[in-house]
């Protein structure tokens, strides 16, 4: 992403961000693979955080754990990818929520989606630290006692906070995401994974021995649940795609064969891990390596470990810090997106007059990340397990609401043109609702309960965070005179030509007005 076209200035009044026809936009240069290994280079590299923390909780079920989410994460990426090649526009799950069902439900994803780029970033950070202590076994295994706190190392702390620091010091003097970079990273990490599955199953892999932990090791239903709200991590980052469609070349195109392709790459991947680490090595032997276990597995490859699991932890460690910096990137395009709405004050999109970067937001997202850290470091668990949960409320309840605003748009807007129709449609009064979509809302909505039920921290953290933003939203909008509950007049046909212009899909857009004249005329 580019920073100089996308956080422009911001010093004008409502009138002058509600025009948006006059703001600078994006330029599209993102190719077909290039939105795949975008995508990929973010989703990809959750695998080396959730494999660990799975395998801690559902133990010899961690496969069916994994399988479960990812029965969620299929309903899930099929609305996004009906909703990223009709709206593509970079707000993503925001902007499809706003434009859904109004500005307050906007706010509401916004905040889960900000909530979920905050822990991206000190989740994703600790992890890269994790994988770089993979060659440092001494820092790994430090722990101390602080007064009523135990356990805590704070070496892995202070590397943790470290990244954070030096991805904030490069966030401000405006670093730029790298789509070629995106795709020789996200290539090198397709290589990686498929040589770990494969070298496995061939060398290493022991049937009996999964089979004697699934039945040996299935846990209660309550811990499988659990392992199934974490296993949903793994698919966390289809917003990438989204938010990228307004920098891709014919995203009518291009984004359904990525984000198809994306699915179910990343489901097999997901599933195949745990079940080839499973006959490899016993389920406490990962749950023991939350930091890094994808290596801990690589290094046990016959006559490649010695090779394998150090390039695995130099690769993951990149990766993974490369998620995190899209955590701090995500938060200052959300903030633009959010502000240029409407639904918050300028004060957080404002960019630095000499590095036209968004200081305050960055310093703010950045700031929460790691108090975040310091706090899963002090709360007497496992550091990256207490960020999972946050993890994994943000990202269930932004997608619930993303699939709600896939039934309201096809209801409100079924005019516009669609390049990828979800299957599977139910025909309610004239209305084509998806039953994947129906089902998305379903799962998401369970899951968020599940969340709830079962993780401590994310049931009180989680519901006061989003508070806290509705209380914001609230005193502002009172405070300009706007209304709460209901939403901003805007022209949204205006903004949908516009979105097609800019990306040259000009069949789209003469279907467009066709169809806007025949309305006119009825």
């Amino acid at each position: 992403m580019e920073d100089e076209a996308l956080l422009i200035q911001r010093e004008g009044t409502m009138d002058d961000r509600l025009m948006l026809s006059q703001r600078p936009r994006l330029r599209r240069r993102v190719t077909l693979w290039g939105s795949f290994t975008w995508g990929y280079a973010d989703v990809g590299a959750d695998v080396y955080v959730a494999l660990g923390l799975v395998m801690a909780a559902a133990q010899g079920a961690t496969p069916l754990a994994f399988a479960i989410a990812g029965v969620v994460y299929v309903m899930v990426g099929l609305a996004y990818t009906e909703l990223a090649a009709a709206y593509p526009s970079a707000g993503g799950g925001h902007y499809f929520t706003l434009r859904g069902l109004g500005d307050f439900w906007g706010l509401v994803a916004g905040a889960a989606l900000a909530l979920d780029y905050t822990i991206d970033v000190a989740l994703f950070a600790m992890a890269s630290a994790g994988y770089i202590n993979f060659f440092f076994p001494s820092v790994r295994d430090f722990a101390i006692s602080l007064g009523p706190f135990s356990h805590v190392n704070l070496i892995w702390l202070a590397e943790t906070v470290g990244l954070i620091a030096l991805l904030v010091v490069l966030n401000i003097k405006g670093i730029r995401e790298s789509s070629l970079f995106n795709e020789v990273l996200g290539a090198l990490d397709l290589i990686m994974e498929t040589s770990i599955i494969t070298l496995g199953f061939i060398f290493a892999w022991r049937p009996e021995l999964l089979v004697h932990q699934w039945r040996e090791a299935f846990p209660p239903p309550r811990d499988l649940l659990y392992g199934v709200s974490i296993a949903v991590i793994s698919y966390v980052g289809l917003e990438s795609v989204a938010q990228a469609a307004q920098e891709t070349i014919r995203p009518g195109t291009v984004i359904p064969r990525t984000s198809l392709t994306l699915i179910g790459v990343v489901l097999l991947f997901a599933l195949a891990f745990p079940t080839v680490a499973l006959g490899v090595l016993p389920w406490s032997e990962l749950a023991a390596r939350e930091g890094d276990p994808v290596a801990l597995l690589a290094s046990k490859l016959p006559l490649v470990g010695f090779l394998a699991g150090p390039i695995a932890a130099i690769l993951a460690a990149t990766i993974v810090l490369i998620s995190a910096n899209t955590g701090i990137m995500g938060a200052s395009r959300l903030t633009f997106n959010m502000a240029e709405l409407g639904l918050i004050g300028e004060g957080l999109a404002h960019v630095h007059p000499r590095f036209r970067t968004p200081v305050r937001a960055i310093l703010l997202f950045s700031g929460i990340a790691m108090v975040e850290a310091l706090v899963a470091f002090l709360s007497g668990r496992r550091a990256m397990e207490t960020m999972a949960n946050m993890y994994a409320f943000g990202a269930m309840l932004a997608y619930c609401l993303s699939c709600l605003a896939l039934l309201a748009l096809r209801r409100r807007e079924p005019y516009i043109p669609r390049p990828y129709l979800v299957p599977f449609n139910l025909h309610v009064r004239g209305t084509k609702l998806p039953i994947p979509g129906i089902l998305g809302v379903l799962g998401t909505t369970g899951m968020v309960a599940i969340v709830l039920w079962t993780h401590e921290v994310a049931r009180i953290a989680g519901p006061l965070w989003i508070a806290l933003w509705v209380a914001y939203y609230v005193i502002y909008r009172r405070g300009h005179g706007q209304p709460i509950l209901r939403s901003l007049p805007r022209d949204w046909d205006a903004e949908h030509m516009r979105l097609l212009e800019e990306a040259e899909e000009w069949d789209l857009l003469e279907w467009f007005n066709a169809e806007r004249n025949r309305r006119a005329k009825t």
